[in-house]
């Protein structure tokens, strides 16, 4: 809350009315006669040795020499007020802002005491006649603003004073609150738009602005305002997110490189950007592989990112446009980062060493999985496939047929075990087996058409 402690200065003049200096504090005072006077030391005298009491019989006495005088009032007031007798300290201060209006330490009186029992609607009356006087009491009014709910007037001050004099902590944690609630979301991003407008080289509303559309996962919106940003401030760490859709249009790739580097090292960004930034720089290096290198520092940058698997979608892009050596590198690197990563990532890593024909990276892969996923049907298979390229048909047939058990509701990884199984007995040379397991297969082909 804002207090002042006020230097008392007392000038006494017989016979002539008491009056009040403006805005200074109501003890510097004239006295009318010798008796008002020594009256009025004497309540002083009993204040400050917190005889509160006497102080108010000797004040009593003033008054009923001067009834209306503001200065003996406000004394009754803080006098009361210590005795915690909160009606009559209100009363009293009430009494002396009605004879001096413009005097604010009435008013704070009055102030004073609707804090101490908590009526902060009234507060909030006080303070709209005691700001005029001294507008560093907007901070209280916000204060109880918060305080009574009323989070329109508060959020509307809050943007007053931040512009005026600047933000702090206090009315930041203030905004937090009122913003966690979803419909003031749109109040905001309005206030903020205004606010480019005004000031179009104040980076930190963009950067609010920014992060309110982050909020809504409006993507499009942020890009845009950072776009506009790097058109008003170019050096700023969000401007680079423009600049680098800009250079890999004009497929530039050195400053393309340059800005993404920024744009990731940042800690200013949100996430959502440099994923956005990190998508469209891999679809660049897709066609231009001599950015590999710049792609794999990238990656590495965001790794640290708990909320995407970054290495994982890098393998599946690469996946997609069967670059199986890439594929594998990614999915290798997503598992060594996180083991506990869905089993649809190991498992296209041993599609891709299968489809690279690497059959003892793949057996080996799939076996040390095995000892992790007992109970997987798809590593038994490809560990299968693996032994039978490499013409270990003994450890193909014991895997493949404890695999098969696991195989519930699959009939095309069911048709493929009983091809693989083929394969073993063919090596094996039963050809009974190796009929009987061919005949299964295509069986199941034929009912899956």
């Amino acid at each position: 809350m804002n207090r002042s402690i006020v230097a008392i200065l007392v000038m006494g003049f017989f016979g002539i009315p008491t009056f009040v200096q403006a805005q200074a504090e109501p003890e510097e005072i004239a006295m009318a006669t010798n008796e008002f006077q020594d009256s009025f030391y004497e309540a002083l005298k009993q204040k400050g040795i917190e005889n509160y009491d006497k102080a108010i019989v000797s004040l009593e006495k003033c008054l009923k020499s001067q009834p209306d005088d503001a200065a003996v009032h406000y004394e009754l007031g803080k006098n009361y007020l210590a005795l915690k007798n909160y009606e009559s300290a209100y009363a009293s201060f009430e009494k002396a802002t009605s004879i001096d209006p413009k005097n604010k330490w009435f008013w704070v009186g009055m102030y004073d005491v609707t804090y101490a029992t908590k009526s902060y609607t009234q507060g909030i009356l006080v303070l709209q006649k005691l700001i005029p006087l001294d507008p560093n009491f907007k901070e209280d009014l916000v204060t109880l603003y918060m305080a009574t709910n009323q989070y329109d007037k508060a959020l509307e001050l809050i943007n007053q004073l931040n512009e005026s004099v600047g933000k702090t902590d206090q009315r930041e944690a203030y905004k937090a609150r009122i913003l966690s609630q979803g419909k003031y979301q749109n109040t905001e991003i309005e206030h903020l738009i205004g606010q480019i407008e005004k000031f179009p080289k104040e980076e930190s509303n963009y950067i609010d602005l920014i992060y309110r559309y982050s909020k809504n996962n409006e993507v499009e919106k942020m890009l845009e305002v950072a776009k506009k940003l790097e058109r008003e401030i170019p050096t700023s760490e969000w401007a680079q997110v423009s600049l680098f859709k800009f250079h890999i249009e004009k497929n530039d790739g050195p400053k393309a490189v340059q800005s993404m580097n920024v744009v990731l090292a940042s800690k200013k960004i949100d996430t959502k950007i440099k994923h956005r930034v990190l998508n469209e720089f891999l679809l660049f290096a897709g066609k231009n592989p001599q950015y590999d290198a710049d792609l794999e520092k990238a990656i590495t940058m965001l790794e640290a990112d708990p909320t995407v698997p970054v290495a994982k979608e890098v393998g599946n892009f690469y996946y997609n446009k069967k670059q199986w050596e890439k594929a594998a590198k990614y999915y290798e690197k997503a598992l060594a980062t996180d083991p506990n990563l869905p089993l649809e990532t190991p498992i296209l890593l041993l599609q891709s060493y299968t489809e690279m024909k690497q059959f003892e990276v793949l057996s080996k892969k799939a076996q040390s999985l095995l000892e992790r996923y007992p109970s997987q049907p798809h590593f038994y298979y490809y560990a299968g496939l693996g032994y039978n390229q490499l013409q270990q048909f003994k450890k193909a047939k014991d895997v493949l047929e404890t695999g098969i058990d696991y195989v519930i509701e699959n009939p095309v990884l069911e048709a493929n075990f009983y091809i693989q199984l083929g394969e073993t007995f063919n090596g094996l040379g039963d050809m009974a087996k190796k009929d009987f397991f061919f005949s299964k297969a295509n069986q199941l082909v034929k009912e899956k058409k």
